[in-house]
C-alpha cells in the first residue's frame, strides 16, 4: 500500500448517517471539528515520524457540512516520496450523504486532480468522475471522464472517515461485517468493515478503551484491490480514530491521534 493512500484513507476515510445502522450512540457532529494526526514509519528498529495530517469539518450554513483533509510527508521523507495532498468534500443536510468530492494530490513528483459529483435516485448512486494526471515534467498524461454506478450506501476516501465513526459497534459481536461502496476519481471498490471487538490504546501514557476494526478492499467481483488496514476507534460518543495501521512494501505505517 502506498503511504499516500494509507494517510488519505485513514484520515480517511466514512459518513452516510442515512445508513440504518447508525445508532444514537454513534458519532453525530453538530458543529466544527478539527482532528490532527502524526504518521509514523516503522521498519525494524526504525520508528520515525514520516508525516502529519489534519481533518476539519465545518457547517455550510444550510444544514450540511464541508470537510477537508490535508496530508504532508515530513522533510526527511520528502527525499524518498514527497506527499502534499488535499481532499475536500460536501455532505448534504439531514441524511449526511456525500454530494461532492475533490482530491488534489502531489505524490512522488506527479500531480493528480480528481472530482466526483454524486447523483441519487432511490437506492441507486451515480458518480460523475473527472480525473487529470500530470507527470513529473508537468506534461498532461491523462484527462478522463467516467461514470460510476452503485446501489446502497456509497462513500469516498474522505466521507468514509465519518461513516466509520457512526457505526454501532456497541451492538456488534466480534466478527460482524458490513460493506459499503467506495468511489474514487477512477474506480469503484467495495469496502468491508469487520469488527474485531474491544481493545485498548495507549496514547502518551493514557490508556483508552476503543473498538478495533479491520478494513478490507476489493473490486472486480471480489479481487483484493489493496492491503487490509486496522483501526482503533474510541469507545465514547466522540468516536475518534485513535490509531490506524497499514503495511507498506517495506515496513508499516502507524497513524496516531494527537490530542
Amino acid at each position: 500500500m502506498k503511504i499516500s493512500r494509507f494517510i488519505l484513507f485513514c484520515l480517511l476515510a466514512m459518513l452516510s448517517l442515512a445508513s440504518a445502522s447508525a445508532a444514537t450512540e454513534g458519532y453525530k457532529p453538530d458543529g466544527s471539528e478539527t482532528l490532527k494526526y502524526k504518521v509514523l514509519f516503522k521498519w525494524g528498529l526504525i520508528n520515525k515520524q514520516a508525516g502529519s495530517a489534519a481533518l476539519t469539518l465545518r457547517p455550510d450554513g444550510k444544514g450540511g457540512f464541508i470537510t477537508k483533509l490535508t496530508a504532508a510527508s515530513a522533510p526527511w521523507a520528502d527525499k524518498f516520496y514527497c506527499v502534499r495532498d488535499t481532499l475536500i468534500g460536501h455532505l448534504s443536510p439531514g441524511e449526511w450523504k456525500p454530494v461532492y468530492y475533490e482530491k488534489v494530490a502531489h505524490e512522488g513528483g506527479e500531480f493528480t486532480h480528481d472530482k466526483v459529483f454524486y447523483e441519487r435516485t432511490g437506492p441507486r448512486v451515480k458518480g460523475r468522475c473527472y480525473r487529470k494526471e500530470w507527470d513529473k515534467k508537468g506534461n498532461l498524461k491523462a484527462d478522463e471522464t467516467r461514470e460510476l454506478d452503485a446501489y446502497g450506501t456509497t462513500v469516498d476516501m474522505l466521507t468514509s472517515f465519518f461513516y466509520m465513526r457512526s457505526l454501532p459497534y456497541q451492538d456488534w459481536q466480534p466478527g460482524h461485517t458490513m460493506a459499503v461502496n467506495l468511489f474514487s476519481g477512477s474506480k469503484k471498490e467495495l469496502l468491508t468493515i469487520k469488527y474485531q471487538g474491544k481493545d485498548k490504546v495507549n496514547l502518551d501514557g493514557v490508556e483508552r478503551e476503543c473498538y478495533r476494526i479491520t478494513f478490507l478492499f476489493t473490486s472486480n467481483g471480489g479481487k483484493k484491490s489493496s492491503d487490509d488496514m486496522e483501526a482503533w476507534i474510541s469507545a465514547d460518543p466522540a468516536r475518534i480514530p485513535l490509531r490506524l495501521e497499514g503495511k507498506l512494501p517495506v515496513g508499516k505505517v502507524h497513524c496516531l491521534y494527537v490530542p
